[in-house]
């Protein structure tokens, strides 16, 4: 797929940083900053998604959750008591 160029300003500083990564990695800054742009919406994706996690498993049991947990912890405890350990 063919690049689209781009424009962009930043503090002196960090661009001689990223120069010197680029030249210490053996890449363009074109690729450098690539890399970046993908390893951060990576991370973007990997936050969204844990927070999306986090909403689902936030809530607590319904009553009917509770009721159907604890029939299953006496169930459980009934096929083990079974058991000949």
């Amino acid at each position: 797929m063919p690049g689209v160029k781009t424009a962009i300003s930043l503090e002196e500083n960090l661009f001689n940083q990223v120069n010197q990564l680029a030249n210490d990695m053996q890449v363009s800054r074109s690729k450098l900053f690539t890399l970046a742009v993908k390893d951060f919406l990576k991370k973007q994706e990997s936050n969204k998604l844990l927070a999306q996690l986090n909403a689902a498993y936030s809530d607590s049991p319904s009553e009917e959750e509770k009721s159907i947990l604890k029939a299953m912890h006496g169930k459980q405890r009934q096929i083990v008591a079974q058991e000949s350990w």
